[in-house]
Order: C-alpha cells, then structure tokens, then sequence
C-alpha cells in the first residue's frame, strides 16, 4: 500500500483539521509506516502532532495490533461523518485519525534521549549554552527551555578539527592505554566546549569510564604544551585503582625540563607551597598559604646559559615544575606564563611513570626523548 502526501491533506480536511487554502508543505516531518493491509502516517500540522491509521481493515479494536508502538499520549479523534462509530470511509477504505499530545521535556533532556544518543546531556547543555542550537527559528541558550515533539529543532555542531598527529600509543591491555602525548595537544576540554582535538576525544571509544563528560578516560594529566607519558583508564574499575594510586602518591614521574639558565645547587629538593595567584587566577606562585608541593631535581648536563635536568615531584599541584624552577630564576625554556617565548615550545617531558597496573603488576613506562631535545643538547642525549 501506498500513500501520498496529497492524500494525508485530503484525509486532514476531512477531519477540518485543514481547510481548502492549505497546502500540501503544510504537512511538516511526515513519516510513514506500510504494511500489506494498512499504513501508518504520521505528520506536524499547525504545530499540533497527528496520526493516520489508513487501510481496508481499519477499527478500533484492531488499533493496538496495527500500531503497535502507538505513543500512551494518542487520542482517537470523533469520526466526522458519523459519531457513532470510529473509522472514517475514505476512498474505498477506512481511517482512523489520532492526536498526539505533545508532551513536554527540557531541550537538554530532549536532545540527549531523541536527537542524538551518542552525545551526552552535559555536552549537549554546552552546545545549548554555547548558542548551536535553535527551536522554530530562534536560537535557545537555556538548557533547561522546554519543547515538545511539535517544535522544529535545528543544531548546527562546530566542526571538530583533526588530530594534526597521530597519538603514539606505548601500552596497552584490557584496563589501560599509555600514550605518548605531543607537545600541543591538550589532554581535555577546559570545561567549555573544544573545537580542537584532546587526548580524552581521540581515546573516547576506547574507553568506559566518564564516557559521559569531556574527560573519558583520563585520572590525569599533563599541560597542553608538555609532551610525554600519560596513562589512561579504559574502565570505571581500572580508573578507580590509578587514582588511588595518584592521591596516595605511590606513583613515581620523572619529568625531563631543559631551563632557561643553571639552578646554583646541581641537585636538591625544592619544598616550597604553591597557591593560585590571585592577580591572575589561571595561574599559580609559590605561596606560604598555599598546598604543599615538592619536587627533586638533578642537573644532568649544563651549558652557561641552559641546563638540562631531571624533575621528580613527590606531589601533583598544576603546574608545579614550571613554578618552582621559575622560583629559582631558572624558569623551564619555553615557557610561556612563568618565563619567555624563547623555544619552539615548553621544554617540559614526562620522561618517565612508574605505576602498579589493575593487574597488579609494577611496570615503569618511558616516552623517547623529544627531538628538541636533542637538538638543545647534543651530546648528551
């Protein structure tokens, strides 16, 4: 069986629901269903949700065996022609037409359950607020915005940018993946939307663990402009034991940093609190109110002007090896907020993790030695 547009409109001015001046476009999100004996059409008219039950065998007792996933909120509309029964004759057959109540939910809810199940409603409250999506023409910013079935919604997504690299993977098992990270790439989204790649968008169908946020897989990271290892959870289970391990500070990192001048002492532990900085809350300073922080250091080769050393803090606070080196006029090369613009990027490279697996092995895991690196210090490395 066959049904066209043209005829859903005549069926809809039978019901009066159209009169003779409406068009055929009129009918807006028609969608038809055909069987052998009867169809199924359903169709946005003057924002109000309809549906149509057309065929040769067409009653009201047989509603439930025809439509069988017919929505709790349809009403059968009274026949025109007779209110003493159902079915309507139409054509040499018989319709039943139906109103489907609009039922209302918040956009957020609508567009994570009905639009697109791959993204997840936190995103989807972003996109909102970050103006991609519009509700009959006119762009809503409020998640929370209700819409119903009949409501045109239309989304426009900023195109994802490709990862300019490849993401160097150095382990991998059922729990886990070690990757290399580049200097660049950021390890995830900052809390807003991200055009640009992540470590945590690249990994994502790798991984169920916060699969639902920007975060999938991550229980650390590194800044955006240090390269170098960073372990990633494919599982809640598996993210639970790396994180454990993170706050009790059984993890051991070593971190390679190339410095802008010579720190006076050729090996030491820095012990100095760090605290955001108030003046510019994006970033920190030593501070005698702030958390505890320590980190080892060695000087491994040097020249008059640079050093090349090896940082192992005992503690995680952001940014803290760009701070304290900065703290000992030898701020790392490259770096951008706590010394100078004078490399191709942050010196920075975590060389080295050493970590218990979900498996319960202790494995150490250890990136190359960027090229940069090398270009800096020939000899040496």
């Amino acid at each position: 069986m066959k049904i066209s547009p043209r005829t859903v409109l005549k069926i809809a001015r039978l019901y009066q629901l159209a009169d003779d001046n409406t068009p055929v476009k009129a009918l807006c999100r028609l969608k038809v269903q055909t069987d052998e004996s009867h169809i199924v059409a359903e169709f946005i008219l003057n924002k109000q949700h309809f549906a149509v039950l057309y065929g040769s065998i067409v009653d009201e007792e047989s509603i439930d065996e025809l439509w069988p996933d017919r929505p709790a909120n349809a009403e059968i509309l009274p026949n025109p022609l007779d209110s003493s029964c159902t079915e309507t004759p139409f054509q040499g057959k018989f319709v039943i037409m139906l109103h489907i109540v609009p039922t209302k939910q918040r956009l957020d809810v609508h567009l994570s359950t009905v639009f697109d199940l791959s993204i997840s409603r936190s995103l989807w409250q972003k996109y909102i607020k970050a103006g991609y999506v519009s509700v009959n023409q006119r762009v809503v910013t409020t998640p929370k915005f209700e819409v119903d079935e009949t409501d045109e919604i239309a989304v426009k997504l900023p195109e994802q940018e490709q990862a300019s690299t490849e993401l160097p993977i150095l382990y991998e098992d059922d729990d886990v993946m070690v990757v290399n990270k580049p200097s660049g790439l950021l390890t995830h989204a900052k809390g807003g939307l991200s055009t640009e790649p992540t470590v945590a968008e690249i990994i994502r169908p790798k991984t169920s663990f916060a699969s639902d946020t920007d975060r999938p897989g991550i229980v650390h990271r590194l800044d955006r402009d240090t390269s170098g290892v960073l372990i990633i959870a494919k599982n809640p289970d598996a993210a639970a034991h790396l994180q454990r391990q993170f706050a009790q500070r059984t993890t051991k990192k070593t971190y390679l940093a190339a410095t802008d001048g010579v720190p006076k002492l050729a090996a030491a532990k820095i012990d100095l609190p760090i605290g955001r900085n108030p003046s510019a809350p994006s970033t920190f300073r030593v501070d005698p109110n702030g958390k505890p922080a320590q980190t080892a250091y060695r000087v491994l080769a040097a020249t008059d002007t640079r050093a090349l050393i090896e940082l192992k803090p005992t503690t995680g606070r952001t940014h803290q090896l760009r701070v304290h080196m900065a703290y000992l006029n030898t701020p790392i090369l490259g770096d951008r907020v706590y010394g100078k613009p004078n490399a191709s990027r942050l010196m920075l490279h975590a060389q080295k993790l050493e970590i218990t697996l979900p498996s319960g092995e202790r494995k150490t895991f250890e990136a190359a030695t960027p090229e940069e690196f090398k270009q800096l210090f020939p000899e040496e490395l």
